[in-house]
């Protein structure tokens, strides 16, 4: 089992930089690959950023360039730093944890933090 709580969001104007964060706690974090998605009102939760537990990284298209996912296992905790952002980033975003064990999946979320850009 594993907590995800993720903090960081808010209100911001449009060019403006917010870093979303999301601590991890029961297991271990280093295992999991580790996601960030978001769901604006009256739209599907997509992708933003992923980050497998090597540290490879993945991208939605409109945010490449401006996004930055981290991980550092040591705090056991998932950054999502946005730069340069835009009033269609508003939404509710979610941290995520995932692992396959075999035929298992393991699949977690965070509860989601509010990002409002402001034109």
């Amino acid at each position: 089992q594993v907590q995800l709580v993720e903090s960081g969001g808010g209100l911001v104007q449009a060019g403006g930089s917010l870093r979303l964060s999301c601590a991890a706690s029961g297991s271990i974090f280093s295992i999991y690959a580790m996601g960030w998605y978001r769901q604006a009102p009256g739209k599907q939760r997509e992708l933003v950023a992923t980050i497998t537990s090597g540290g490879n990284t993945n991208y939605a298209d409109s945010v490449k360039g401006r996004f930055t996912i981290s991980r550092d296992n040591a705090k056991n905790t998932v950054y999502l730093q946005m730069n340069s952002l835009k009033p269609e980033d508003t939404a509710v975003y979610y941290c995520n944890a995932n692992r396959v064990a075999g035929v298992l999946l393991y699949d977690y979320w965070g509860q989601g933090t509010q990002v409002t850009v402001s034109s």
